[in-house]
């Protein structure tokens, strides 16, 4: 299969630790993923974020289609081989005019990962930019192991445990401005975080976590489930993820509320 990304992308990748923008659908397929989250958030009356946590796709067959979205597979394939598993997602989202903000971090803090190896997709529902709140990154970050992590829980954090990296350099920050149906990819140990949202208008995104079959988890073995996206796979490691007949399958929530109990822990810190 032709790979998706550019010498200059996998040149920026191995650098940087960070890939984008990528375009996943057309702007008429972003705007039908907005109002289907729209109508989430409406019929929950309340932000998806606080409800569904670490595999935010888990109970929607919509959110489904955009985790095995072919230009992101394509994408992913040409970082970690033709076998890919999805083991997690999460909506990371500010309103208008939010103070909200996420930490500097690294992905891999509470992962409970065997290796550092699991690439982020970051996908827009809308757009993020400076304004707004978008994602930025310390580039080549991912290449000096794992930092510590102050245990803040800041007020206005939208991190599960307000993990901290403190004193990044803010000034080497590189703004990742998305637009609507547009994703990026990073390396789940590259520090980042993000601002307020000074935007009228809110930033929507969800963070999507794939791995090759051979990384397993050491710490959080009960939470241990995923599925597999594209390819075979060829270790084993992982249970098979739920797959909803329908919106809000209760097998489905069950399953999201089970693994986000134990990511809740803390216990695969490292």
């Amino acid at each position: 299969m032709p790979k998706i990304l550019s010498e200059e992308q996998i040149a920026a990748w191995e650098s940087d630790g960070c890939i984008f923008p990528i375009r996943a659908v057309s702007q008429s397929e972003a705007d039908a993923n907005l109002a289907r989250f729209t109508a989430l958030e409406e019929k929950i009356g309340d932000e998806p974020q606080k409800r569904f946590k670490i595999k935010a796709h888990l109970p929607f067959p919509w959110m489904w289609d955009i985790i095995r979205n072919d230009t992101i597979l394509d994408a992913v394939e040409d970082i970690v081989g033709p076998d890919i598993l999805c083991w997690g997602s999460s909506f990371f989202c500010k309103n208008a005019h939010d103070t909200r903000y996420v930490s500097w971090h690294q992905d891999s803090t509470y992962y409970g990962l065997s290796e550092r190896a699991t690439v982020t997709v970051w996908y827009a529902f809308n757009g993020s930019d400076v304004e707004s709140g978008c994602m930025r990154f310390i580039p080549g970050t991912h290449t000096i192991g794992q930092i510590d992590h102050e245990e803040l829980h800041g007020e206005g954090n939208l991190l599960m445990k307000g993990q901290t990296i403190q004193d990044v350099d803010e000034d080497k920050a590189v703004d990742v401005i998305l637009g609507a149906g547009e994703f990026s990819i990073h390396h789940e140990a590259v520090v980042h975080g993000s601002g307020a949202n000074n935007a009228p208008r809110p930033r929507i995104g969800l963070s999507i976590h794939y791995i090759a079959p051979h990384v397993h988890q050491v710490k959080l073995e009960e939470a241990a489930a995923a599925t597999l996206v594209r390819g075979v796979d060829t270790h084993g490691h992982w249970r098979e993820d739920p797959e909803p007949a329908s919106d809000f399958d209760p097998a489905c929530m069950a399953a999201l509320d089970a693994t986000y109990g134990a990511y809740l822990t803390g216990t695969g810190k490292f």
